[in-house]
């Protein structure tokens, strides 16, 4: 039996990933900052199938903690999910709050490539995998979304340089960049905004979280000379913006 290791499993794309990858066979060490949460999925799926690892990806101390006090039997990581991270708030950047430009990309960008790090040596050890999760937001620029999307784009352009890296290791590296989904995302982007989430994805039918965690789980169980360099999704409703143009009012 194969394990993973899922950042940001206590909501959405990660919770859904442990769910799915728990039922395809693996274990997972499932990871996040919700202790509770962590522990309804180990209660639902099992204790020999997930073990919990409450910490934020941005403590690198309470991190080491954790994979140090890892149960044997999930100490041999196969698959390394880089899913931990978010956006905060939609403001243009000449108004927006430096504070969360930092979160996001002590999130998004630090915390991903320590645990990347971290582990490297194991997964090369047991020719594992690593997909970390993206976004459309790395290729396709909105507006509010400045920091967001640089971060992604940071993580896509990592995921290519690991993989070049890793040549000849047996090491598969994937990123998977999604669209629209409809999880907490948007509810942790506006600070609890029910009627901005409402509104998002209201008639919409995006993606779901499920939708994600089936790709995760395809591309971790292709065969080991298969590599996935890098998986765009959008739901059928979404699709490319045009540009931008300022009018002169006079």
């Amino acid at each position: 039996m194969k394990t993973a290791f899922v950042t940001g499993a206590t909501s959405g794309i990660g919770e859904a990933c442990v769910r799915t990858l728990v039922a395809s066979g693996w274990r997972c060490v499932a990871t996040g900052r919700r202790a509770a949460r962590l522990d309804a999925l180990v209660a639902e799926l099992g204790a020999d199938k997930v073990h919990p690892g409450v910490f934020d990806v941005r403590d690198e101390a309470a991190r080491d903690a954790a994979l140090a006090a890892l149960p044997e039997v999930f100490q041999g990581i196969d698959l390394l999910v880089n899913n931990a991270g978010l956006a905060l708030g939609t403001a243009p950047a000449q108004s927006a709050h430096l504070t969360q430009w930092k979160t996001m990309i002590d999130t998004n960008v630090t915390a991903l490539v320590s645990l990347t790090h971290k582990l490297l040596p194991a997964l090369i050890e047991r020719r594992g995998a690593v997909i970390n999760v993206s976004s459309v937001a790395a290729t396709y620029p909105y507006s509010g979304g400045n920091v967001y999307g640089g971060t992604k784009a940071f993580v896509h352009q990592f995921s290519l340089g690991l993989r070049s890296d890793l040549h000849g290791t047996g090491v598969r590296v994937t990123s998977i960049e999604p669209g629209m989904v409809e999880t907490e995302f948007t509810l942790v982007r506006t600070g609890g905004n029910q009627q901005a989430h409402d509104t998002l994805y209201g008639g919409a039918t995006p993606m779901t979280a499920e939708d994600i965690a089936e790709t995760i789980r395809w591309v971790a169980e292709l065969p080991p000379h298969l590599n996935i360099n890098t998986l765009e999704l959008m739901p059928v409703s979404q699709s490319f913006a045009g540009f931008q143009v300022a009018r002169d009012p006079n």
